[in-house]
């Protein structure tokens, strides 16, 4: 009788030929990610490893070693444009707002 490989034996062999392309701080940061290659045509999986050295949970979004290079430049270009529009955000917020325009006198 042949034995059945466990659940981490099987996920390993899923992501063979695969390699990180970023972490994440959460899971919902690593699903965007993958989101995001997958829109541009670049297969993406999300690899969950406990360290209990430091007692947190590292997060990796992984594609084949083949994308790496786009995958890279795709995460990276989204980093650039979520940081423009934090800036020019943050550069609104601290305008000459005439904040007594929507105050009521009643």
């Amino acid at each position: 009788m042949a034995k059945r490989p466990k659940k981490g034996q099987k996920s390993q062999a899923k992501l063979q030929g695969y390699v990180v392309v970023a972490f994440a701080e959460d899971l919902h940061q690593a699903e965007d990610y993958k989101t995001l290659l997958e829109v541009n045509d670049i297969p993406a999986m999300i690899s969950e490893h406990d360290e209990q050295s430091v007692a947190s949970k590292e997060i990796a979004v992984m594609v084949p070693e083949d994308f790496l290079d786009e995958a890279h430049v795709i995460i990276e270009s989204q980093h650039a444009y979520d940081d423009f529009y934090d800036l020019a955000l943050e550069d609104e917020t601290q305008g000459d707002f005439d904040s007594d325009l929507f105050e009521n006198d009643f």
